[in-house]
């Protein structure tokens, strides 16, 4: 069984879509990792005259109480802090001053952008530079629409980067991250100035290029005060799909895996991208992983249905029909024996803020498709439709890489929701291998411990380690 080279603590602060943590990792002892929780937080976007906004003011005094009650509870153990989050959203800086508040990926200005780009580089090109599915939030769309203000700026980070910049002073991009902005060079892994300058993007504002475990400073200033004293930050995959393939508790290659929360990352870790337009038009991307490994995936709308669902419900209904949980639904899902939709999660309609059970309504009357009648019919609808997406995203990857898939392993948040995963094995064929749940933060805390010679060895080696940590739950595939 791997174990840890020596004892240790460290930190992770794991920012999600709609919340964030802060999480201690002890190395160590006959479990070889341990997680304590420290801190959790709501990560809720704010809407003002001119679109959808992270509150990243707010996120980050969060980050900061977070490592302060973390330094309170394991006093002077911590050796490190590594910060992972969502991908492409970020902030622009002029002199070290950030220059407005960040926009959310689901601000509808988005559309602009697309049309603004592909009237200079089409999407086919635009593929063979820099392997990403279309999506229409991907940074190269965003920064499209920003106008004066991109003159104006001297620097662009991605919120962890921007986060650690706050921390420690650094101005730099961490590799993971920085492909998924669409100006990063698919086959070097270095930033794509030409194509910069046929987007007329300033190349000048891309930071510097750094790669998972490299230091990055002591916490400064009011930062270091706040938390009690200096800790030390470093990269780690910060792109929270990145972490979260890192922590997969698979030592070998002919397996699939499903990053589940808000998204649903599905895919393959390959050795090289895959940019065949085939690809392109099946609607996979290639970003990049820890160790200069290529996830090939395809982004599926994920929970983001269910809980903007359960948000619309919250919000309509009275005091008594808010007492159902989570858990209460997907009980009654469990029970539906009826015939329910199978949605194309992809749909743009379902990609904004808003009504969800209406917007599901709509699409299956358009359909022909059974109009859901109850919740549990519609969250039935909702687990069935991604379950249908992950088999087929799983099939199609291995289908273009020319890759044997054996299991499917879920991770993340969606690795808890047993009713999504039996139907993913069942509609895939395939057994599926549930957990760890902590996956972004536990791939996050590996990196570190390996940059800090905590723990030894290549990516497998860090996998044994999560596989003799945490106790996964396998789903056999039913017939009929």
């Amino acid at each position: 069984m791997p174990v840890p080279a020596r004892a240790g603590t460290l930190a992770a602060v794991d920012l999600g879509a709609t919340s964030g943590r802060v999480i201690l990792g002890r190395f160590g002892g006959r479990e070889g990792l341990r997680l304590h929780h420290v801190a959790r937080f709501p990560n809720d976007p704010v809407r003002t005259p001119d679109g959808l906004h992270w509150n990243l003011l707010e996120l980050y005094r969060q980050v900061l109480a977070g490592l302060a009650a973390a330094e309170r509870d394991a006093p002077g153990e911590i050796e490190g802090v590594g910060i992972d989050s969502w991908a492409v959203d970020y902030g622009l800086l002029a002199g070290g001053r950030l220059l407005g508040v960040p926009y959310h990926y689901r601000d509808e200005r988005r559309a602009a952008g697309v049309e603004r780009v592909h009237a200079r580089v089409d999407a086919a090109a635009l593929y063979q530079r820099n392997g990403l599915q279309h999506l229409p939030f991907n940074t190269l769309f965003q920064l499209a629409t920003e106008g004066p203000l991109l003159g104006l700026a001297d620097r662009m980070l991605l919120v962890p980067d921007l986060l650690a910049h706050w921390l420690t002073g650094a101005e730099v991009a961490e590799r993971t991250n920085a492909s998924t902005t669409g100006l990063l060079d698919a086959r070097t892994g270095e930033w794509d100035v030409e194509l910069a300058a046929l987007l007329g993007l300033p190349a000048g504002i891309l930071p510097g290029l750094v790669d998972p475990g490299t230091a990055l400073g002591p916490l400064t200033g009011e930062a270091a005060a706040l938390v009690g004293r200096p800790l030390e930050v470093g990269a780690v995959g910060s792109h929270d799909t990145a972490s979260a393939v890192v922590a997969v508790p698979a030592t070998d290659r002919d397996v699939a895996y499903v990053s589940c929360g808000t998204w649903g990352l599905v895919g393959l870790e390959l050795d090289a991208p895959v940019l065949a337009d085939e690809a392109r038009r099946a609607g996979f991307t290639n970003e990049g992983g820890v160790d200069g490994r290529t996830r090939f995936l395809h982004n599926v709308m994920g929970l983001w249905l269910l809980s903007e669902s359960i948000r619309t419900w919250e919000r309509d209904a009275t005091a008594a029909q808010r007492s159902s949980t989570l858990a209460q639904l997907l009980a009654e899902a469990a029970h539906v024996t009826t015939p329910v939709a199978v949605l194309d999660v992809d749909d743009p309609r379902f990609l904004a803020p808003g009504d969800m059970p209406a917007r599901i309504a709509a699409w299956c009357a358009e359909h022909d498709q059974p109009v859901p009648a109850t919740r549990g019919e519609l969250v039935r609808s909702i687990v069935e439709s991604l379950a249908q997406a992950f088999a087929d995203a799983v099939a199609t990857a291995a289908r273009l890489a020319g890759r044997r898939v054996s299991t499917i392993h879920v991770v993340g948040g969606g690795a808890q929701n047993t009713l999504l995963c039996q139907a993913t094995a069942d509609r895939s064929g395939l057994p599926v291998v549930a957990g760890p749940v902590e996956a972004t933060a536990i791939g996050n805390l590996l990196v570190q411990a390996r940059a800090r010679g905590l723990v030894d060895g290549g990516l497998e080696d860090l996998r044994g380690i999560v596989a003799a940590a945490f106790t996964p739950v396998r789903y056999e595939p039913r017939r009929g």
